[in-house]
């Protein structure tokens, strides 16, 4: 861990406290529709909270290299609108029943009316983005959106088998780590960065969405339900090879790889049951594989900053690497 990492996210919080506030405030505007069914559900969505992550890395981004404009306020609420709008695409495709502990929406209103739902929140940040009338800002939205339709779509092709770590670590930057990286990318497009800082806050965002997709997919397997706020396992149900689950189908035994197999092609747990799972995982260093992959990762985006001149805000970036892989949920 750097010396130089901030100890709390309170003190992270308090930093970007006004900040996060006016992206609150944009996003209850940006979530009100002429059709009332859209709006319920984008209100819905947007008191569900979550961590703010993404416009947090936006605002410590623009703010690092010293840029102060509300510009910063309307590209978060975008980054966020993003990405709800993928969580509800996500819980449709997966046929998920809850989210952060909550039913999820696709459950309250439908299938039918959340994709099209989702399809607004994409629009509406979209539109929101336009205000900046700037073509970087689109540009870098547009890509955004292709990366992340493209991993939906990969990740659905390779559903039920198993994929190698480069197939993975493909999937989860289109699918996570893009956004990350993109909403650094918005955060130096408004200061006017030049090229060196534009790449470095780039790669920082790329290393910590990484890991912090890593560490999802290991408290998917490891965490409780209660502390999830969604079923644990979700992701072997529904299929999808993680990176605990492929260590463990090459370094394991052929009994390992058949019981792992069996839930991938049953979509569930019919033939064996979760602990036998996490007992392989723990028995093969799987898990303990992927969090030190993680914290490789959260080192890189750490050193990813070194060029950069030192701030509270620089501080609070360092800090963002250990929170990411230390969170239990």
């Amino acid at each position: 861990m750097s010396t130089l990492a901030i100890s709390t996210a309170r003190e992270v919080f308090d930093l970007l406290r006004d900040d996060l506030t006016a992206i609150e405030t944009e996003l209850g505007r940006d979530a009100v529709s002429s059709v009332d069914t859209i709006t319920e559900i984008a209100e819905y969505l947007r008191v569900g909270g979550g961590k703010r992550i993404r416009p947090s890395l936006l605002l410590l981004a623009a703010r690092c290299l010293g840029y102060t404009g509300s510009g910063m306020i309307r590209l978060g609420a975008v980054v966020e609108l993003v990405h709800t709008a993928t969580l509800v695409h996500d819980d449709i495709i997966d046929g998920a029943d809850t989210r952060r502990g909550r039913p999820s929406a696709n459950t309250t209103w439908g299938n039918e009316k959340c994709v099209l739902a989702g399809d607004w929140l994409y629009m509406q940040a979209f539109h929101v983005a336009l205000e900046e009338r700037n073509f970087k800002v689109l540009d870098l939205l547009i890509s955004l959106t292709q990366q992340m339709v493209e991993g939906e779509l990969l990740q659905i092709q390779k559903l039920g088998r198993a994929i190698s770590e480069a197939e993975y670590y493909d999937l989860i930057f289109r699918k996570t780590a893009c956004l990350f990286s993109v909403s650094m990318q918005l955060g130096a497009t408004l200061a006017e960065a030049d090229p060196i800082q534009e790449e470095a806050l780039a790669s920082y965002g790329r290393a910590v969405g990484l890991a912090f997709q890593i560490v999802d997919d290991v408290l998917d397997l490891t965490a409780t339900e209660d502390v999830l706020g969604k079923p644990v396992a979700s992701d072997l149900r529904e299929g999808k090879t993680t990176l605990p689950v492929i260590h463990s189908l090459e370094h394991g035994t052929a009994n390992d790889r058949l019981v792992i197999g069996r839930v991938l092609e049953d979509g569930g747990f019919l033939r064996t049951t979760r602990e036998q799972v996490q007992e392989i995982l723990h028995r093969n260093g799987s898990v303990a594989y992927a969090m030190a992959a993680a914290d490789r990762y959260a080192e890189r985006a750490r050193e990813a900053l070194v060029t950069l001149e030192e701030s509270e805000f620089k501080r609070a970036l360092l800090w963002v690497p250990d929170f990411v892989v230390a969170r239990d949920k």
